[in-house]
């Protein structure tokens, strides 16, 4: 490692690219796993099961809904695991948990090993969604963590996008045997991937951070910028400790760490009750139910392949954008986008069971522009925003916290969603989701300062009201 920097010209960003492309192969894994439901539903509730008997609704909803009911202890397990055990070993783990879920899902297909595969899909995701953020932040210099970032969303959607194809064209098996392969190949390609800096601090063990650091930032262990860098590591440790001990006292006894929470629990759960979750779960049965007697070109499951397209474009663009538009004008954006859109389609659903001549294009194109707010605004800017505005020491326990409430909310999203649909229309979901998008985009106008290149210390300011110096630190 000492060495490897010398490959590049100094000052290069590629090795952080790469250490961040590798934090976030669990997360396309991850991807894959939440849309394996989407055609699986379809293939399991089929005469053609593979397990020989279809699925009930009640079977293929708890399939859905038991990943997010899992995830609600996962946040803390891995928040506790990240902290004591270090960012790295934790990602490992959560590649072991992805590979167990595979190699259940190949091993039966009674009802009680589906359901505990996708059990184990829920560690899966609170690793992703708790350590992945974390570990990508205390790796990036503040001019690209923003589009670092939101790299977790563009390899989740990515994901979803690769299952809805190899959905649509290989055996049930087939599938299961090449998503195996993905956190299988990372358990191993990542042995050779360092500790974070900040971790490695919280150790003193400062010359190996300065090792990691330079590497990292593609410059010699004595430069200056690499103790200047550390140094403010160490300032931000030594603050953390005289600190309240007890984290989530100290989290709501002090006035700004607690608006700052407020901010971090809003967005998250902002994101999760945009729609997307149950769309992306039911997505081809979504398309089903728009399109019958529409004599729609595209089976359902290829417009929901269409769905996952647009999902990977939004997250793309959201990487390129994010560092030059801000945080706080992609997300007022996208979420009031993505609000009139989904009031739209419950619109259109409404118009057509009262018998009105309504356009075919509406569904696709609407769920299409929902769907490329939520991976472009709503999902990457409500991971970027909560890493940015708590020091290290409360990182983990709000990234645990607030993962833990939203995998509530998705858990009892996705176990209710069709029940609720079938008995008072999926209209009511839309109008509910549109609302919520909406008033999000108000919250954000109003209260989230920006928070693009600017230190922890400088938000905090901001969300304090107090003025700004010149001499403030913006690190």
């Amino acid at each position: 490692m000492k060495k490897f920097y010398k490959i590049f010209n100094e000052g290069s960003k590629i090795n952080q690219i790469l250490c961040a492309i590798l934090i976030n192969l669990p997360v396309f894994a991850y991807g894959a796993s939440i849309g394996w439901m989407s055609p699986m539903t379809l293939l399991l509730q089929s005469k053609d099961s593979p397990r020989g008997v279809p699925l009930t609704d009640t079977e293929v909803s708890w399939m859905a809904a038991v990943p997010y009911l899992t995830c609600i202890p996962g946040n803390i397990l891995m928040a506790f695991f990240g902290d004591t055990f270090g960012r790295k070993i934790t990602l490992i783990f959560i590649s072991a948990t992805g590979a167990a879920s595979w190699i259940l899902l190949l091993s039966s297909m009674e009802v009680w090993s589906l359901i505990l595969a996708r059990a184990l899909v829920g560690i899966n995701m609170s690793g992703c969604y708790v350590t992945c953020p974390i570990y990508t932040k205390e790796i990036s210099d503040d001019s690209i963590r923003g589009s670092l970032g939101c790299l977790i969303i563009l390899f989740h959607t990515t994901g979803n996008l690769f299952l809805y194809i190899i959905g649509d064209f290989l055996s049930y098996r087939a599938i299961l045997w090449v998503c195996l392969a993905f956190p299988t190949f990372h358990l191993i390609l990542f042995m050779i991937m360092p500790e974070t800096p900040s971790y490695l601090v919280k150790r003193g063990k400062f010359k190996a951070a300065i090792r990691v650091l330079a590497w990292l930032r593609c410059k010699k262990e004595d430069d200056v910028s690499i103790k200047n860098e550390l140094d403010v590591i160490k300032k931000e440790q030594e603050k953390d400790k005289v600190a309240n001990h007890f984290l989530i006292k100290g989290i709501v006894k002090d006035k700004i760490i607690f608006k700052a929470f407020n901010i971090a629990m809003i967005v998250t759960l902002a994101r999760e009750a945009c729609g997307a979750v149950p769309v992306l779960n039911f997505a081809a049965e979504i398309f089903s139910l728009a399109s019958s007697n529409s004599g729609s070109i595209l089976s359902p499951n290829q417009q929901a392949m269409l769905l996952g397209v647009v999902q990977v474009t939004g997250s793309t663009l959201a990487s390129l954008v994010v560092e030059k538009a801000g945080r706080k004008v992609l997300l007022s954006v996208t979420s009031l986008v993505s609000g009139l859109s989904m009031c739209t389609l419950a619109s259109w659903f409404v118009a057509r069971d009262y018998g009105v001549n309504t356009p075919n294009w509406v569904p696709v194109v609407t769920l299409c522009l929902c769907i490329f707010c939520d991976s472009s605004g709503l999902q990457p800017i409500s991971i970027v925003i909560p890493g940015e505005i708590f020091s290290f020491k409360h990182r983990g326990t709000v990234m645990a916290l607030t993962m833990s409430t939203a995998a509530l909310v998705d858990f009892l999203q996705l176990l209710f969603f069709k029940p609720l649909t079938n008995s008072i229309g999926i209209h009511a979901a839309f109008y509910f989701f549109g609302t919520i998008c909406i008033l999000m985009a108000v919250y954000v106008i109003i209260v989230i300062p920006e928070t693009k290149g600017r230190s922890l210390e400088h938000i905090y300011k901001i969300l304090s009201k107090r003025k700004i110096t010149v001499n403030s630190n913006s690190n």
